[in-house]
């Protein structure tokens, strides 16, 4: 929930107030827009109004789709500018409830590990993998932050290998092992004059830059852009320049399962289909600064949507076909040859 672009190059709270002023026209997309606007006013200095917009999101009378992503981050944000004793109530809720969402978890112990609290970090951490991982065969990869930040703290409190560990490694890929780019020491040779120690350093952060690239790049599902009828009646009239790329609905649901058996025929793996709305579509060109005329941006959207967990697999297994009618897939546009 942290914005990437670094701080030198962004003016955060000209952002944040940007991306404020879209959450009013797009309330669909309300909620990840002002999480977006807080990450930014955190990295402004403007902690207090950062925690105002966790609080408008927790009392909205929609209700918020993450409330516990939201409460961590509050508390986190809260702890860094004075006030501990309402962080920590806060991150005993989010424990107490027990998400299922691995983020919260994460946040919140990670909160407690960067003030020292590494006990209670372990047991955080510990707690969320239990809850999440037990009896799992193979982790989700939204797990993974909690695997390695156990093994994190449990390395810095000295404390031996456990299973939950054994499993960290096994899912680590990076070529340093955890136990080395967990080791505390590190943390110190980065200050030697040692010029065989800074060597070391530099290529153990290499190899940790080399795992975030990977990790940034891993495969979405390759997703085909589906706009309901409804949805596309209104896009097509509200910017008449999409009409070319849409000429009619029923069109539209061919060319799309054309082109994604066309992708199955190439042998490109994990395809899928995300459903646009216009208000969404909308909101992702005013955050790209760009007019939603533009044709471009139909792809980068579908891109988006499949990032955000939005693409549903296709071709659906024993489900009702992708495109709304109700029937089943095999008797609907799975009987296209």
């Amino acid at each position: 929930m942290r914005p990437d672009t670094p701080a030198e190059n962004v003016d955060h709270a000209a952002e944040a107030a940007r991306l404020e002023r879209t959450a009013d026209l797009y309330p669909e997309d309300a909620e990840a827009l002002l999480l977006q606007a807080a990450a930014h006013l955190e990295l402004s200095g403007d902690r207090p109004s950062a925690t105002t917009l966790y609080d408008r999101l927790l009392s909205s009378s929609a209700g918020s789709e993450n409330p516990y992503l939201v409460r961590a981050l509050k508390a986190s944000n809260l702890w860094e500018y004075g006030h501990e004793a309402e962080a920590r109530a806060i991150i005993e809720g989010v424990r107490t409830a027990s998400p299922r969402d691995p983020a919260p978890w994460v946040i919140v112990a990670e909160a407690l590990e960067s003030h020292d609290e590494l006990e209670q970090a372990q047991e955080t951490f510990t707690e969320g993998v239990r809850l999440l991982l037990t009896d799992v065969p193979e982790p989700p990869y939204a797990t993974h932050p909690l695997l390695f930040g156990r093994h994190r703290v449990r390395r810095m409190l000295g404390a031996g290998h456990d299973e939950w560990d054994a499993l960290a490694d096994t899912v680590h890929t990076s070529p340093v092992s955890l136990d080395e780019l967990h080791d505390p020491k590190r943390l110190w040779s980065l200050g030697s004059d040692n010029p065989a120690e800074l060597r070391a350093e530099i290529s153990r952060l290499q190899a940790e830059l080399g795992t975030y690239r990977a990790a940034l790049s891993r495969p979405f599902p390759v997703a085909v852009l589906h706009w309901p009828a409804t949805e596309l009646a209104e896009l097509t009239a509200a910017y008449p320049s999409l009409a070319t790329e849409y000429p009619s609905h029923e069109e539209h649901l061919e060319t799309i399962e054309t082109s994604l058996r066309e992708l199955a025929s190439s042998g490109t793996p994990n395809l899928g289909i995300v459903t646009g709305t216009v208000p969404s579509y909308e909101a992702f060109a005013a955050s790209e600064g760009a007019s939603p005329a533009d044709a471009t941006l139909l792809p980068q959207y579908a891109t988006t949507l499949a990032a955000r967990g939005r693409a549903v697999e296709w071709p659906p297994q024993g489900a009702a076909c992708w495109c709304g009618s109700g029937q089943a897939y095999g008797d609907c546009h799975g009987t296209r040859t």
